[in-house]
């Protein structure tokens, strides 16, 4: 086959690039006597522990297709970013690699979105429903997470756990179910397994040992996504309030899920409003509501 005919070689062409941007002698490499900038293919092959005739090969565009393990090495050895690592596996194979759960902070910049908000509670949530960052509206609305220590802004602990959340949901049982679908879902979309994940498996142990009805809905194994839809709760201040709400994935951060909560009417805004202007009640330390929902 003439080279004319020949398809675009992606992947050799990526991975020869990447090698090219690497400083030999900062990975205990001679940097004299090389015709080319960055790594020779022998010196990624043996970072990467692969044959150093198949690596050459595999640039060349006839080494096969590498498999996951041996992409997670190449990646390693070229010193890849999480989203070259993605790219690297979909010139490779098609699709993305398995996402890593790791967890993640919330940067001053996704934190100004939710302060934007002005009448909408927004949180930002982890797979395991831990709420790491919060606009005003959501501690008016929902809860003072600022008064809680952070092990307690878990919304699985105060929903199957306290009192006062479980009064202010019209249907608390629903909306267990939702939280614990979306929850086991979450975790393994985010590479966080409940068989293998130790802080997933000592959260379901924790709420297995104080909670019944926890253990009853854990069986069902129902999976949900957050998606779009509505919520009511009873707030011992506004009384019943109507919300929509949207949930939205955080990019490049598989761990954090933004849920924006909406007034559903103008008398909901109005009341919101209120409460944002109003001083804290009932005490920050009491938490009112959580933010789990129910698609319509």
């Amino acid at each position: 086959m003439s080279t004319q005919n020949a398809p675009p070689n992606l992947l050799g062409d990526y991975l020869k690039d990447r090698r090219a941007r690497l400083d030999p002698a900062a990975l205990g490499f001679s940097g004299t006597r090389r015709r080319t900038p960055g790594l020779r293919r022998e010196e990624v092959a043996l970072r990467a522990n692969v044959s150093a005739t198949w690596y050459t090969w595999l640039e060349q565009g006839r080494g096969g297709a590498p498999s996951a393990e041996v992409l997670e090495r190449l990646a390693s050895a070229l010193l890849l970013t999480p989203v070259e690592r993605e790219h690297l596996f979909l010139l490779a194979q098609g699709r993305p690699p398995a996402v890593r759960y790791e967890a993640s902070g919330v940067t001053p910049r996704l934190q100004r979105v939710l302060d934007a908000f002005e009448l909408s509670p927004a949180v930002v949530k982890t797979p395991t429903w831990d709420i790491v960052a919060w606009n005003r509206a959501a501690a008016s609305v929902l809860t003072d997470y600022a008064s809680l220590a952070a092990h307690q802004r878990n919304v699985l602990r105060l929903f199957f756990g306290n009192p006062r959340v479980r009064e202010a949901q019209l249907d608390w049982e629903g909306v267990a179910r939702f939280l614990l679908a979306t929850f086991r879902a979450g975790v393994c979309r985010a590479g966080a397994n409940a068989n293998k994940s130790a802080n997933v498996e000592a959260l379901v142990a924790e709420l297995s040992a104080s909670s019944p009805e926890f253990v009853a809905m854990w069986r069902e194994k129902d999976v949900r996504t957050h998606g779009e839809g509505s919520k009511q709760l009873r707030h011992p201040v506004a009384g019943l309030l109507s919300l929509e709400f949207s949930s939205f994935a955080v990019d490049g951060h598989p761990d954090l899920t933004m849920m924006v909560y909406n007034p559903a009417t103008p008398d909901d805004a109005e009341r919101i409003r209120a409460l944002i202007a109003a001083p804290a009640t009932p005490p920050a330390s009491v938490p009112v509501s959580v933010p789990v929902s129910v698609s319509a």
